[in-house]
């Protein structure tokens, strides 16, 4: 058993720090709203429910952060209350938030200036993938320090990719989510020309994800627009902030990328609409 720390316990952490605690970890939650980190400990669950995420690093060797952008993970780390300001000796920070590369590289050096250890681990597999504990680990860091966090991301998910040095997994999600954010896109058009076509949507999608066009957005989203859900499971705004990163990392290095920054266009406008805070397939309502 081991003293694991858990900060950001929404749609996607919620569930995998469940994983953790049912692993049989001491776990300690930190949320910025506490009723969610109340939800992860059942009654006689064990863990406990820190009061900052200061109070949350104290005595854990391994701290996990799933929130929402840069400025977040910044000030969880760094600002008042910090995990920098509890942070054991030799403990291994672990990102699960999708973030800027850079700012991986630099919240490393402050990491490991302060004394621990960092992994830069984004993932990829939705909600869905979180609850079931089949998300894939998108690893940026040493590999000693994978190895001391591999059994706790096995606990939460199936498969782990080590890209590189600190910052390369935030690369390798970008390549990730360009591809889901196209086959978003494509899944949303599509459906709208089947609309237009006054064709059966059911049949469409049946059709769809038994050939060559089948894909995860297909199959997973496609199914919740056939019953007009578009309740999160992965929140748009979250898929806007991720292609915005990939859209501005593409533009610094020169890189034409026309899809990316259709996919870009796309996401600001539903964002700019109000479907930010609605599941990723409320793309579709930008077509209707």
């Amino acid at each position: 058993m081991a003293h694991v720390a858990f900060l950001g316990t929404g749609v996607m952490g919620g569930p995998m720090a469940a994983h953790l605690l049912a692993a049989g970890h001491a776990v300690t939650v930190w949320n910025r709203t506490r009723a969610k980190a109340e939800a992860v400990l059942p009654a006689g669950a064990g863990g406990r429910v820190a009061a900052s995420p200061a109070d949350a690093a104290r005595g854990a060797e391994c701290i996990f952060l799933c929130v929402g952008d840069t400025p977040d993970v910044t000030a969880v780390l760094f600002g008042p209350d910090g995990v920098a300001g509890g942070l054991e000796r030799n403990a291994l920070v672990v990102d699960c938030t999708t973030i800027a590369p850079a700012a991986e590289v630099e919240h490393a050096a402050q990491i490991t200036a302060a004394g621990g250890r960092y992994l830069d681990a984004p993932v990829t597999g939705g909600q869905k993938g979180a609850v079931e504990a089949t998300l894939s680990f998108i690893i940026g860091g040493e590999g000693a320090d994978l190895e001391r966090a591999r059994p706790f991301l096995q606990a939460m998910g199936k498969r782990i990719f080590h890209a590189g040095p600190v910052g390369s997994g935030q690369k390798l999600k970008m390549v990730n989510q360009l591809v889901c954010a196209l086959h978003l896109v494509a899944l949303c058009e599509a459906l709208a020309l089947t609309k237009a076509l006054d064709l059966d949507t059911t049949q469409a999608h049946a059709l769809l994800t038994s050939g060559a066009a089948r894909s995860w957005a297909l199959e997973i989203y496609g199914e919740k627009l056939l019953h007009d859900d578009f309740a999160p499971g992965f929140f748009l705004k979250w898929q806007a902030k991720d292609i915005r990163i990939a859209t501005e990392a593409a533009h610094e290095m020169g890189i034409v990328l026309p899809g990316l920054d259709l996919t870009h266009e796309r996401l600001q406008a539903a964002v700019r609409a109000g479907l930010g805070d609605e599941g990723v397939q409320a793309l579709f309502k930008l077509y209707r």
